[in-house]
């Protein structure tokens, strides 16, 4: 397929490992289908795929045991449990164990088991307590150096060098000696290997191990630990490849070791898995290191897991290799958000730099630009735009012809090509799933049968992957959830349209993936806190599903509502969505899924009817339409107000935030307009009081304008001026300008142009920006990220500018005349940004002329501003400059002032 390179603003939208925000968590940004922990042997936990961390730490505490407690556990013949074992060798305090000694047990447990404890595992008792005497002295000094760039402590903490070297050497040494049992000698031996480990004695170290450690002929828990020892002071005497070599038997034969083997292995040789490849003799060891080359180099780990499988099918390290890569498709396959630029240009957010060359972008050879190359592409991923309502019969045609909602199985949620690939590069999905069916068929772990259909409910085979499902026989309990959970995905994703009986069947087999349970926080936790939201979820990704669902069959309002609340329109009202929303509101007999699941986001935003009412009446508004508008008015008197409870704002006079509270004077959405609104800009400053910001006309004439007015007063009052408009004198010309006045401040320009798009003040950012899309509505897929983005119907100018030329024309005042122009002038700028916004360069900032080709395109768009929309600007410079109101505005409007130079 072809290459395609993306401008940096592309790329920038696309989410991989390195992310543009520090506080972005990579883990939290994908859906969790495939559950990594599965795998049985534990201890691989911390090796499964994650981005945010060094190691997969999501697992649950206690979950890779211990097996130095398992040791101790059966040393003692299983008479404790394993919580009661790793209580007695980590946390119960040394006095407890001398109490023990003595036959005076204090401690609960000790009591319960008895005096004849003691006696019973004397030698075992005796050890616990002197390693609990050295413990806290088990750690290496510092050295301070010239290289030593980090702090060093506070020169306070115990360090075996506190220890009086020689005594505690002939101690253990007379313990060791002393010791019958070869298991207790053993880890005398370590405790021996260990003190001189840190206390930098490092050749004492390894001939300690030769002397107290091998000859005891017992290769359990204490002989790796004392090996891991050993390798610590190897690779204190730079003896690096020996080191590693015993970190990595330490790695192969512990458990919850692992981790800190790894990180050792890492620190001792910067070549460390590819020495440790070439020492391998058996084929367990041979296998462990194709884990570690592939854990490290994991770009494509299938030729690994190909020697890997050679060795042993039914390898556990085998699975670990192969979560992994599916959990890094399924990130690159199933991104929690899709987003459209300003071009519509969708862009996929997701965590993963897997890439794959399935499909190519144009099918034949055309001359598109790039932006239309990347539409193409995933309108080839996603199945185009959404459909227009069309007849039953027509429906039925469309699905004969598999055009249903234009080919819903394509949904976005299941993107394939993320990222350009070159020709050679091979698919990596199709080859894992090549070796999984494989090694299906050659090992006896029912892991790879689910892996297995996972994959193909990946490559959208949901009809096979469910078949595969079914034919599965485990007893595994987490086999059996993950099995399920696939059984429910292929079910519903599969489903081409979801209608009333299918809602009937989600709420009868699956409520429990969509009926939300309550989450009990702890009160007296002030630190319960979750900084980046739930972790997406099998839940969230079927939610996502059937808003994108919904969205295709045209059912806006309930893709909406699926993840959004209802008094979120509030920030983006665009009349279509809201017209949708609100029919589902009125929809009779909803069904269970509908009123439990969906309509359950309607929150509370006071009077629904007034809620919806406010809404269509400032769009009529917004169009000109007074009377219209006061008849939707007339139904949201009872509006309850926009609900900003968190909202803040500066205040320049404190120099405070301050938090908004309604006083019953301040504008709430509905009442309390200023008379302002019918006046005209002193200065262009949205921050400053509108006292400030704001002129007055003279209104004298017009008494129905009050000083403070709700909606339906303002919308009276402009029928009563267009009434007056009709005229053909002053007054009518007057009217005339009021209300271009209204409709301009009113506009992204003005003032006051939050009054109609639900907002509290003009100081809100995203409602206020000139988009570059000429869609009626730019989301594309579903709304989930409704309010990650802003679009609001765009001003119509024209409106302003047409009651301004009557104004103009019935105007006999030549001063008057000055300032209609000038406010004609204004909005002939805000045409101008709409143009401006949808003609931008979209030069690629690598080109070599970059620079060139931007001036260029600036200077074009100049020419075009002065040629097409300088008219009312050029008319005030030519015909009214010498007035009082253009000499005033020269100095009070910078762009004026240099335009009438």
């Amino acid at each position: 397929m072809k290459k395609y390179i993306l401008s940096l603003s592309v790329l920038a939208l696309f989410y991989t490992k390195t992310n543009a925000c520090a506080w972005s968590d990579p883990d939290y940004e994908y859906f969790n289908l495939f559950t990594q922990s599965i795998i049985k042997d534990k201890s691989y936990l911390p090796f499964l795929l994650s981005y945010s961390t060094r190691f997969y730490d999501q697992y649950k505490q206690g979950m890779i045991p211990d097996e130095n407690i398992e040791s101790w556990k059966k040393f003692f013949n299983n008479q404790l449990s394993y919580s009661e074992t790793d209580y007695l060798v980590h946390k119960i305090s040394l006095n407890d164990l001398n109490d023990l000694k003595k036959g005076v047990p204090n401690n609960p447990l000790l009591k319960k088991l008895g005096v004849g404890f003691y006696q019973k595992y004397k030698e075992g008792i005796d050890y616990l307590i002197e390693a609990k005497y050295l413990e806290p002295y088990m750690r290496i000094n510092f050295v301070e150096n010239e290289n030593s760039f980090y702090y060093s402590g506070s020169g306070n903490d115990k360090n075996a060098t506190n220890l009086d070297y020689y005594k505690t050497i002939a101690a253990l040494t007379s313990l060791y000696n002393a010791a019958k049992n070869p298991e207790i000698k053993q880890r005398y031996g370590y405790q021996i290997v260990r003190f001189n480990h840190y206390t930098r004695n490092y050749d004492a170290a390894t001939q300690a191990f030769k002397k107290y450690v091998q000859p005891v002929k017992l290769k359990g828990t204490p002989y790796f630990m004392a090996l891991d020892q050993l390798a610590g002071a190897q690779r204190g005497l730079e003896m690096n490849s020996d080191a590693n070599w015993n970190f990595f038997q330490v790695f192969m034969n512990s458990k919850s070791r692992k981790e800190s083997a790894f990180v050792s292995m890492k620190l001792s040789d910067t070549a460390s898995f590819n020495n440790i490849m070439k020492r391998a003799g058996t084929n367990e060891e041979k296998n462990m290191a194709y884990f570690l080359l592939g854990y490290e180099d994991f770009n494509n780990p299938i030729p690994i897991m190909e020697k890997m499988f050679e060795i042993d099918p039914n390898s556990e390290i085998l699975k670990v290799m192969a979560v992994r890569s599916i959990n890094e498709l399924e990130r690159s396959y199933l991104p929690i958000y899709y987003y459209s630029d300003n071009n519509n240009t969708v862009v996929q957010k997701n965590t993963s730099d897997k890439t794959s060359s399935e499909t190519t972008i144009v099918k034949k050879e055309e001359k598109l630009s790039i932006w239309q190359k990347i539409v193409r592409f995933f309108k080839n991923l996603f199945g185009g735009s959404k459909k227009s309502d069309k007849s039953k019969d027509e429906n039925k045609a469309d699905q004969s012809d598999d055009e249903l909602l234009e080919n819903p199985n394509r949904i976005p949620v299941f993107s394939k090509n993320n990222y350009w690939y070159d020709e050679k590069t091979k698919d990596y999905l199709d080859d894992l799933e090549k070796f999984t069916a494989k090694t299906k068929e050659k090992s006896d772990d029912e892991y790879w049968q689910i892996a297995d259909a996972y994959l193909k409910f990946l490559k959208k085979d949901y009809k096979e992957s469910t078949e595969i499902l079914e034919d599965i026989k485990t007893s595994n309990p987490e086999y059996l959830e993950q099995i399920k959970r696939m059984k429910v995905l292929n079910d519903i994703v599969s489903q081409p349209k979801i209608d009333a009986e299918y809602e009937d069947h989600l709420m009868k087999d699956y409520a429990e993936y969509f009926v939300e349970k309550e989450i009990k926080k702890d009160s007296t936790n002030t630190d319960d806190y979750d900084y980046y939201g739930s972790v997406p979820s099998t839940a969230d990704f079927l939610k996502d599903v059937l808003a994108n669902r919904y969205f295709l069959q045209g059912e806006d309002g309930k893709s909406f509502l699926m993840n959004n609340k209802l008094s979120d329109l509030q920030y983006n009202p665009n009349s279509s969505l809201v017209k949708s929303v609100e029919d589902f509101y009125r929809k009779p007999n909803k069904t269970q899924f509908e009123q439990q699941i969906i309509a359950k986001n309607m929150d509370n935003v006071g009077n629904i009817e007034a809620f919806f009412a406010n809404i269509y009446g400032d769009r009529a508004m917004r169009t000109a339409d007074f009377e219209k508008a006061k008849s939707y008015y007339q139904k949201a008197q009872n509006f309850a107000g926009i609900p900003r409870e968190d909202y803040e704002k500066y205040n320049p006079s404190t120099g405070k935030y301050e938090k908004l509270v309604y006083t019953g004077t301040n504008y709430d959405g509905f009442n309390n307009i200023p008379d302002y609104v019918f006046g005209h800009n002193v200065w262009e400053s949205f921050g400053s009081p509108d006292d400030q910001s704001m002129e007055n006309e003279n209104y004298t004439a017009f008494p129905f304008i009050k000083l403070k007015m709700n909606k339906l007063q303002l919308a009276d009052a402009l029928i009563q001026l267009k009434k007056i408009g009709n005229g053909k004198d002053e007054k009518s010309a007057k009217a005339n300008q009021l209300i271009g006045n209204l409709l301009y401040n009113t506009s992204i320009l003005g003032y006051y142009r939050q009054i109609f798009v639900m907002d509290i003040d003009n100081s809100n950012g995203g409602k206020y920006d000139f988009w570059r899309t000429e869609l009626e509505n730019p989301y594309q897929y579903y709304y989930k990220n409704f309010l990650d983005k802003s679009f609001i119907e765009p001003d119509n100018f024209d409106l302003a500018i047409n009651y301004y030329k009557k104004a103009l024309n019935l105007s006999t005042n030549k001063e008057e005349k000055a300032r209609i122009l000038f406010q004609m002038a204004s909005a002939e700028q805000g045409k101008y940004y709409q143009y401006e916004a949808k003609n931008q360069a979209n030069i690629d900032y690598s080109d070599p002329k970059w620079s060139e080709k931007t001036d260029a395109h600036q200077k074009e768009m100049d020419n075009i501003k002065n040629q097409k929309y300088r008219t009312y600007f050029a008319l005030l410079k030519t015909q009214y400059a010498n007035t009082e109101t253009a000499k005033n505005l020269i100095g009070s409007c910078s762009y004026f002032g240099y335009f009438m130079k």
